[in-house]
């Protein structure tokens, strides 16, 4: 059986599922997206292919590469490529394999599901509400500040839309109250939360790959070090350690949730009541989980084994070694514009024997030149964006 692996998206989470294929011997790799990334650049693919905003550009690439393949193995790692991928799932399933739910993957992309779920299910979760229409933003006054509003979906995240919006006090709200009509007027939704102290440092991860059948092929745990450009932004720095509590609650949420392929539920430690809550999940491989990978548990292989119906070895999370996973460009960024980040990022990089930097081959370095030039210009645009949206 001829097959292919087809990733959309290439950013870094796309090449890192391009490093563990091709570390375990799996060629034949193709990349997709609507821009030219980092993976474009790399000389363990056969090809790329850069599509407009439109699912039927991912069925004309998918008609073409069955010509030539039996089976099309299919690594979403943006949340587009999931809605993309459910729409067309019914018209390319019988030659491609998709793994995650096709009943429940658009729809848990909400973080107000999510955190039902989290009610459900006994896993905690900060304080949340629902904004759906300008007289929701009035709740956010019995809140305790500071408060955290984002998009429902990533899929908001379009336009001048914000990541997320750090509400200090009463006062910061009603600075940004007319700024947030002005986004539900064009239809955009919102949660918010209360925040949960502490830095970035707090925040865990479990990883998981759930076939359909409803068992756990693989899964790992981790933290992260540090985030960009806040601590409520992205991943900048990550670990291999975790607490046992995260392993147990990702479980519980992957299970009662019936998702399927690889899936993460993130979440943050609450000093105040030593319990840690639930912050997202996202429902495919995010920004560092090339950390899995790493420390014994590769699920992107995982899922190709599965895909083919082959015998899928027992893989170990390992533990007793530490070591540290650093997005360099991120680091750098992060030490130059933010206060009193030196000791952070003395950490990070030097503070074990065993680090790993993200995108960093010896023998493919033109994805890391570009990851590392290019950020720049995407952190010039965003605090462009963010200064258009509240100014």
């Amino acid at each position: 059986m001829k097959v292919a692996n087809v990733i959309l998206g290439g950013y870094v989470n796309g090449y890192s599922i391009i490093q563990e294929l091709y570390e375990n011997n799996i060629s034949d790799i193709y990349v997709i997206d609507i821009k030219k990334d980092i993976s474009f650049y790399s000389n363990k693919i056969n090809n790329y292919f850069i599509i407009k905003k439109d699912p039927n550009y991912i069925l004309a690439i998918v008609n073409l590469l069955k010509k030539k393949y039996d089976l099309l193995i299919m690594y979403p790692n943006q949340d587009i490529y999931l809605e993309y991928l459910s729409i067309l799932y019914n018209r390319i399933n019988k030659f491609c394999f998709i793994s995650f739910n096709p009943r429940n993957v658009v729809n848990y992309q909400d973080k107000m599901i999510q955190y039902k779920f989290c009610e459900k299910l006994g896993v905690p979760y900060p304080k949340t509400i629902h904004i759906t229409r300008s007289s929701d933003l009035r709740k956010i006054l019995y809140f305790l500040f500071p408060v955290l509003i984002k998009p429902t979906k990533r899929d908001n995240l379009k336009g001048d839309i914000f990541r997320s919006l750090k509400l200090d006090n009463r006062a910061d709200f009603q600075k940004k109250q007319k700024v947030l009509n002005n986004y539900i007027s064009k239809g955009f939704n919102f949660i918010a939360s209360e925040i949960i102290p502490g830095s970035g440092s707090n925040v865990y991860a479990y990883v998981g790959y759930r076939n359909s059948e409803g068992r756990i092929l693989g899964e790992w745990t981790g933290k992260k070090l540090s985030q960009f450009p806040d601590d409520f932004g992205v991943f900048s720095s990550a670990s291999n350690q975790a607490p046992q509590i995260i392993l147990e609650q990702g479980r519980r949420l992957i299970h009662g949730m019936d998702l399927w392929g690889i899936n993460e539920p993130e979440f943050k430690f609450d000093k105040r009541d030593d319990k840690y809550k639930l912050t997202e999940i996202n429902l495919r491989p995010m920004m560092w989980h090339r950390v899995g990978a790493l420390a014994g548990v590769p699920l992107n292989y995982v899922q190709y084994l599965d895909a083919i119906e082959s015998k899928i070895p027992s893989f170990s999370d390992e533990k007793n070694s530490i070591f540290h996973y650093v997005y360099l460009a991120h680091e750098m960024i992060n030490l130059f514009r933010r206060k009193s980040y030196f000791k952070t990022f003395y950490y990070n990089i030097f503070s074990e024997n065993k680090n790993y930097f993200a995108a960093l081959e010896m023998r493919d370095l033109k994805p890391f030149l570009f990851c590392f030039l290019g950020i720049l210009h995407r952190y010039k645009r965003y605090l462009k964006r963010n200064k258009n949206a509240f100014s």
